[in-house]
């Protein structure tokens, strides 16, 4: 059967770009112990990767033909949806103690313990929703065909403090990290050198990059978290909680929709199509802010001798030098 999704594969192919832009400036990230930015690549990658293969597996189909994925996809969409703005929250909590810290020097332990703390917020806030979020679970999970598993939330007061309020909360913060960012950074703006010299993990257009980022998110995650909510819930009454087994009754059902009852409500069609496509232009412009720094051509350029030296091919310089092959882009 042919694909119903006038989009296909279209999108699959953009969501496993996302997948490889993200991923790609994730080794020197690490190496510089950028653990917030590292977090942000990961969620993203994870959330383009299982709706890469979710758009591939139910193109056609609304059928619980894989289970067990769906139990973890569901899983990995839900932490996503806070890791994301979490490890935003991480940039911008590390961008504001950069600018405003009083001293020159970052110790080791410095880092491990900013390490840590990041650990817990980009990591242990998604953890713990996931674990509120069961509270709120009507059912195992529910199938959409053409974007596939999905998580289910029962509309009810309780899930807007369990579950729905994380991004904007989280959001909200992170805008009140970087509104003090900027303000210290006006205040010490002659101290700018001095602070970006004593610290050799982020320089000063890294740190344009990051302010960037941050922003970013601060101009779309509030707005965006509360427009999701909005068309998540629009026209669902809201329900009222009586207990935990009242709403569990019936847990391990999995609710199938086809294609066309879910386009017959344009809400639906609006919450699942900013679900589809926010994670993937998330990727694009992670890589447009960080894919073409001049860290990242240099491991690009490492990573392209790196296998052409496998065919007999060097750098230009290495065949002059050695009197071998001819001066020019490879030498043979």
């Amino acid at each position: 059967m042919a694909a119903s999704d006038v989009t296909f594969p279209l999108y699959p192919v953009f969501a496993f770009l996302g997948f490889v832009l993200s991923v790609i400036p994730l080794p020197w990230h690490f190496q510089a112990w950028n653990s917030g930015t590292c977090a942000f690549m990961i969620w993203v990658g994870c959330f383009c990767l299982v709706l890469f293969i979710n758009s591939l597996i139910w193109a056609d189909n609304a059928i619980n033909s894989i289970p067990v994925w769906c139990d973890i996809s569901t899983q990995i969409i839900l932490g996503a949806g806070v890791g994301i703005p979490a490890s935003t929250l991480c940039i911008s909590r590390r961008l504001y103690r950069i600018i405003s810290t009083q001293t020159v020097s970052v110790t080791r332990d410095d880092k491990r313990r900013a390490i840590y703390e990041d650990l817990a917020i980009a990591v242990g806030l998604p953890v713990l929703v996931l674990i509120l979020h069961i509270i709120v679970q009507p059912h195992r999970f529910a199938i959409f065909e053409e974007y596939g598993c999905s998580p289910a939330t029962y509309n009810t007061l309780p899930a807007y403090f369990l579950y729905y309020m994380w991004p904007v909360l989280i959001g909200s913060i992170s805008f009140v990290y970087s509104s003090l960012t900027l303000r210290s950074f006006y205040i010490r703006r002659l101290q700018f050198n001095q602070i970006f010299s004593s610290n050799s993990a982020i320089n000063p257009s890294r740190y344009i990059r990051l302010m960037a980022l941050a922003l970013i998110d601060i101009m779309c995650t509030i707005p965006i978290g509360i427009y999701i909510i909005y068309v998540d819930l629009k026209g669902v009454p809201l329900a009222p909680w009586i207990s935990w087994d009242d709403t569990h009754f019936d847990f391990g059902r999995v609710v199938l929709i086809p294609a066309v009852i879910w386009k017959s409500d344009p809400s639906s069609v609006d919450a699942l199509q900013i679900n589809r496509w926010l994670p993937v232009i998330c990727a694009f412009i992670f890589f447009a802010l960080f894919g073409f720094a001049e860290e990242a051509r240099k491991h690009y350029r490492r990573v392209f001798w790196f296998f052409a030296n496998r065919f007999g091919f060097y750098p230009s310089e290495r065949g002059s030098n050695t009197g071998q092959g001819k001066i020019g882009v490879f030498s043979a």
